[in-house]
C-alpha cells in the first residue's frame, strides 16, 4: 500500500546569534515523504523560506550517515528525537504522525553557545579531546595485527566505548549539561588497551581537568546521557573515567 505523505506543523528555534534572544516560530511543511530524514525535512522547508525571500533556518550536518555526530537536535523535548540510538539524520518521518506539531531547538547547555538557530559552538569538546584523546606512540608503518595481543573482552569493550561520535546528546540531555559520558568514553577506549596506557595518567588528569574548565556541570547519575546516545554508549564508561581519574590522582 501507498504511503501517505504527510503535513507537519514546526516550532523551531529561531535566534541570529548568541548575544541576541531567541524565541520559537510556527511553520508548516506540506508533502513530507514518511521515508525521507528528519534533515531533508528541514531542507524543504528552508527551499521553502529562500523560495519567499525569507532566512532559511541554519543547522549543522555533514555526513547525513550517523557518522560525524554534527546534526544534534532536541526534537520534541529528546535530543536526536524519539527513537533510540539514532542521530538526527537517521531519524526518519515515519515517526511521525500527519498533522503532528514537532517542537525543534538546539543543544542546551553553558558550554554550547548558540551561534544561530539550531547551531551551536561545540569547539569545548574538541579542546577537552586535544588534552589527551589520543596516543603520541611513533608506530612508523602499519604495524602487525597480532603484534601487541589484547584479550577479546577488552577489545571487544574498548570498540564498545571508540564509537562515541562527540555529537553532544549526552550534555543536551543531562539536567546539569555534563559531559561525563562523552569524556568516559574517551578515557575508557585507551585505557582499556595497552598502547594508551602509557599517558592514562595525564590523559586522565588533563581531560577531567579540561571538561571542568569548560563549565560542563557535574554528573549526578541520573542517566539521561545513556539513554539519548545514539551509539548507545554504556554509562560505565564514566565509572571507568572517576576510576582512572582517581589512580591518576593518587
Amino acid at each position: 500500500m501507498e504511503k501517505k505523505n504527510l503535513t507537519i506543523h514546526l516550532k523551531v528555534w529561531r535566534q541570529e546569534n548568541s548575544e541576541s534572544k531567541g524565541k520559537l516560530e510556527s511553520y508548516t511543511v506540506n508533502d513530507v515523504n514518511p521515508d525521507m530524514s528528519f534533515l531533508e525535512m528541514l531542507d524543504i522547508l528552508n527551499d521553502d523560506l529562500i523560495m519567499k525571500n525569507e532566512i532559511p533556518i541554519e543547522f549543522d550536518n555533514d555526513c547525513r550517515e550517523g557518522i560525524c555526530g554534527m546534526c544534534g537536535l532536541v526534537i520534541n523535548g529528546t535530543a536526536h528525537g524519539p527513537k533510540s540510538g539514532t542521530t538526527t539524520c537517521e531519524l526518519r518521518m515515519r515517526e511521525f504522525k500527519d498533522g503532528d506539531t514537532i517542537v525543534v531547538e538546539p543543544w542546551r547547555a553553558r558550554a554550547f553557545p548558540v551561534l544561530k538557530d539550531l547551531t551551536v559552538d561545540r569547539s569545548s569538546m574538541d579542546r577537552i579531546m586535544a588534552k589527551g584523546g589520543f596516543i603520541t606512540i611513533r608506530t612508523g608503518g602499519t604495524p602487525e595485527a597480532r603484534s601487541i595481543l589484547i584479550q577479546k573482552e577488552a577489545a571487544d569493550e574498548a570498540m564498545d566505548m571508540a564509537v562515541c561520535i562527540g555529537c553532544g546528546a549526552c550534555v543536551a540531555a543531562c539536567p546539569n549539561a555534563s559531559a561525563a559520558l562523552f569524556v568516559g568514553a574517551k578515557i575508557s577506549h585507551l585505557a582499556l588497551l595497552p598502547q594508551g596506557h602509557p599517558e592514562a595518567k595525564r590523559r586522565a588528569e588533563q581531560m577531567v581537568a579540561q571538561m571542568d574548565e569548560e563549565m560542563f556541570g557535574a554528573c549526578s547519575n541520573h542517566g539521561e546521557c545513556e539513554a539519548v546516545c545514539p551509539k548507545e554508549i554504556s554509562i560505565s564508561a564514566i565509572a571507568r573515567m572517576r576510576r582512572e581519574f582517581w589512580k591518576a590522582m593518587v
